[in-house]
């Protein structure tokens, strides 16, 4: 039966296409082929039914039609200049940010470079704290602490990362000031850029764009300065005689900080940046966003100043427009959480001006919760809220690492010791009878101090170090390989593999006493 059934439909839907085919002729596009298709498939499928066929309309021509693009383009935003305790913030840790990244490679800490990675020796320098590729495990603790701490602070408020800290945000905040500083404020900024081509238009904005390539190139040289000595990079400069790889990195970051902060802006957090996309995961009911009261600022207009919302059937909302005019991704908050919301709370600050000026209580735009919002709590118990099961699964992992990665660090040994036995010649004997084999001890100073050792070997009966014990100076920060030889009486190591252990000891306060583990071959 069920065959019978497919065999039927199938031969259906042939004739309806040889149909079909024969008219294409008929045709004149594609348009109306599409419309022969609909129609013959409703009218198999509606037989008894009345059809109302698709007529394609043209756009325009007095009619409600529209060509949509799928592609929409980019509209500049003239971000307006605001004054805030937000913005103050935001400031201030541009400065404190910044601070960091272009001072610290000029300082200097026991006759080097406080901060210096070293790809080439291999070294890692944090002011006292020297690390090696062997301690990398480390660094992974730290990214790990870093997404936990992101994902914690974003459950609990929202994309604070974003507005205040994140490079493209801050690098974007230094750029506006500078384009502001040359071209002005936000109304003189969209009347230079409508106005025709003149020479002063030409000298301001070459101003403009030679003040931004200079500040990306400095940013691009300090970056390289953090992997090569940042001194003799500056050398180096008088005579552009960088190596290819410090040429090439600074031009790359030069040139595309100039390209993100200078052009690209917002573009960057709405179209490029996964955390915008992934941060609704995090986010509850429960997390601090920055919000708009509908119910307080409905319904918006404007008013004399004086005049009472309520006598004139209006919220608290001016409808000036401020908040969408000072939003750095130029979207209005009153239409609710969006996405490409940085919470930089430069909307906060524009808003509570205005509040101030009309003489309304300040707020209507202000960081709140969504259950808080809609009156399912007080605004006094949104930090009671902290004690939901997300934040604390985030916290109690984020402490489990803290503590691990701390306790490792705090238990780390200044000394790296690797135990390589020669294996070109396992064993051999000596003129006085014993079995020796050869090792070769890699010897890693992690501190800032010449460290003394001693070493000595212990696991078979009678067993010695060529010489009796080894002593060693390492300097600091120094690696140092050196070769022993082990003998021990035949009789004591059968033929096979035999257990034994290196000991090395300071000789010195560094407090240094390790253990490795390897193996004798006897005959």
């Amino acid at each position: 039966m069920t065959v019978t059934v497919v065999a039927a439909s199938c031969y259906h839907l042939r004739k309806k296409w040889i149909v079909i085919l024969s008219q294409r002729k008929a045709a004149r596009s594609t348009t109306a082929l599409f419309r022969l298709l609909v129609e013959s498939t409703v009218m198999s499928e509606n037989a008894d039914k009345k059809v109302i066929p698709i007529q394609p309309v043209a756009a325009g021509k007095g009619n409600d039609a529209q060509e949509v693009s799928l592609y929409e383009a980019h509209k500049k935003i003239y971000p307006r200049a605001v004054q805030g305790i937000f913005n103050n913030w935001r400031i201030a840790l541009v400065i404190i940010t910044q601070f960091v990244f272009y001072v610290f490679p000029w300082l200097t800490w026991n006759g080097r470079q406080a901060v210096l990675f070293d790809l080439a020796a291999r070294k890692f320098y944090l002011f006292g704290l020297t690390f090696f590729p062997q301690d990398f495990i480390y660094l992974a603790g730290l990214l790990m602490c870093a997404a936990l701490g992101l994902f914690l602070w974003t459950t609990i408020a929202g994309r604070l990362w974003c507005g205040y800290s994140c490079p493209q945000t801050v690098y974007t905040e230094i750029f506006l000031w500078i384009e502001q500083a040359i071209e002005g404020d936000r109304n003189k900024r969209m009347k230079l850029d409508k106005s025709p081509m003149s020479a002063r238009k030409v000298g301001i904005k070459t101003a403009k764009h030679s003040a931004w390539i200079l500040f990306s190139l400095w940013t691009g040289f300090t970056l390289v300065g953090f992997f090569t000595p940042i001194k003799d990079l500056l050398a180096a400069a008088q005579t552009f005689d960088f190596g290819p790889w410090e040429t090439f990195w600074i031009f790359f970051y030069g040139g595309f900080t100039y390209l993100f902060a200078g052009f690209m802006r917002e573009q960057v957090c709405k179209y490029m940046c996964p955390y915008a996309r992934f941060q609704s995961v995090m986010f509850d009911a429960d997390t601090l966003i920055i919000s708009y009261d509908t119910q307080r600022g409905e319904p918006r207009g404007a008013r004399k100043k004086g005049v009472d919302p309520k006598d004139a059937g209006l919220g608290d909302c001016v409808n000036c427009g401020v908040c969408v005019q000072v939003c750095p991704t130029g979207i209005d908050i009153r239409n609710g959480l969006q996405y490409e919301c940085i919470g930089c709370a430069a909307c906060i600050d524009a808003c509570d001006e205005i509040m101030d000026k009309v003489g309304y209580s300040r707020g209507l735009i202000r960081y709140t919760t969504e259950n808080a919002l809609e009156g399912k709590y007080p605004e006094s118990q949104m930090w009671s809220r902290l004690k939901r099961p997300r934040v604390m699964m985030y916290g109690l992992v984020l402490l489990v690492v803290l503590v691990a990665g701390t306790t490792s660090f705090v238990m780390r040994q200044p000394l790296k010791v690797d135990v390589l036995r020669d294996r070109a010649s396992l064993v051999r004997q000596t003129d006085d009878g014993l079995l020796e084999n050869t090792y070769s001890l890699r010897l890693m100073n992690t501190s800032e101090e010449t460290q003394k050792l001693a070493i000595t070997v212990s696991g078979l009966p009678g067993i010695t170090l060529d010489g009796g014990k080894v002593e060693v100076d390492l300097k600091p920060t120094g690696n140092e390989s050196i070769v022993v030889r082990v003998h021990v009486d035949p009789e004591q190591a059968p033929k096979g593999s035999h257990p034994i252990q290196f000991h090395i000891r300071s000789l010195d306060e560094s407090g240094v006493n390790l253990t490795e583990k390897s193996s004798f071959i006897g005959e």
